[in-house]
């Protein structure tokens, strides 16, 4: 068994080296293939990212009446903390809040600056929820509780935000699985040129007795080195340029939920699925295109 499956290692080596144009056209469709499913996944893997740390911004403010004494901020608080989907719940100050808005418009919050001394701003608590998507949700219990003054989280940027990152989750995923089925199309029409060209060599193997698998294997190896192969500068360009490219965005985007997914573990797994993407592509395009010249 060792020996035959050497036998077709070296038989699919050799179909490579002597059909080189074929094998350059093959390989090249791959790699610019493969090039185009790295560019979308590259961009899928972090709009999602992005899309996450953007869920996870998103909070809710209650704001607590001004006449509660402290017992019943005690008594809100814990109501709220028994709300289930909460994640945390962070207590604000009228004080605290006014800080905050001063900062947040820069120079001009120094107008607000006269306020100190009569702070017109509510005490508040800061709600999180375990999944972004239960706010609505939980907002609304909460709004029936007693001493809450008024509920906030931003309704309509908050369901505009999931619209889009759901549109956009669908749209990359749709994008990449078109991509690669789009990828097999063209590999096997680019390897089934190669097999018409070997088709006598086939016939000839057919007629004195090979078996199916044993003429499949060879270009099974072939199929696989050659997706293999095409990986190779997708994986290149990717490993050389993303760290580039993360150096390049991060100070333009500094505070902002706009961040991309580190260089390492990313990029290796990417290689993986590119690896992955283009031997299943490369197979599968031999085996197809092989199965009509098994026929003698």
């Amino acid at each position: 068994m060792n020996r035959t499956l050497v036998r077709h290692i070296r038989e699919g080596l050799k179909s490579l080296g002597r059909n080189s144009w074929m094998t350059f056209a093959s390989i090249s469709a791959v790699t610019v293939t493969l090039l185009l499913v790295c560019v979308f996944i590259v961009i899928m893997f972090n709009l999602n990212n992005m899309a996450t740390n953007a869920e996870r911004q998103v909070e809710i403010k209650v704001l607590v009446e001004l006449t509660s004494e402290q017992n019943d901020q005690d008594k809100l608080q814990s109501q709220i903390e028994n709300i289930d989907g909460i994640e945390n719940v962070r207590f604000s100050s009228k004080e605290q809040e006014l800080e905050q808005l001063i900062d947040s418009l820069g120079e001009n919050g120094q107008t607000f600056a006269m306020f100190d001394q009569s702070n017109p701003l509510y005490d508040a608590f800061i709600v999180k929820t375990t999944n972004p998507r239960d706010t609505p949700k939980v907002a609304a219990e909460i709004d029936k509780l007693d001493q809450t003054y008024k509920v906030t989280y931003g309704q309509e940027e908050v369901s505009r935000l999931f619209r889009i990152v759901e549109v956009s989750r669908n749209i990359g995923i749709a994008l990449i699985i078109g991509l690669v089925f789009t990828a097999m199309f063209l590999i096997s029409n680019t390897i089934k040129i190669t097999i018409f060209a070997r088709r006598k060599e086939i016939e000839i193997m057919k007629l004195v007795g090979a078996t199916n698998g044993f003429v499949r294997w060879p270009f099974f190896i072939e199929g696989l080195l050659l997706g293999v192969f095409g990986s190779v500068i997708p994986i290149a360009i990717l490993l050389s340029s993303y760290n580039s490219l993360i150096e390049w965005i991060a100070p333009r985007v500094q505070g902002s939920f706009i961040t991309l997914l580190p260089y390492n573990p990313f990029v290796f797994q990417v290689s993986l699925i590119l690896i992955a993407i283009g031997a299943v592509i490369g197979v599968w395009g031999s085996l197809m295109s092989v199965r009509k010249f098994l026929k003698v």
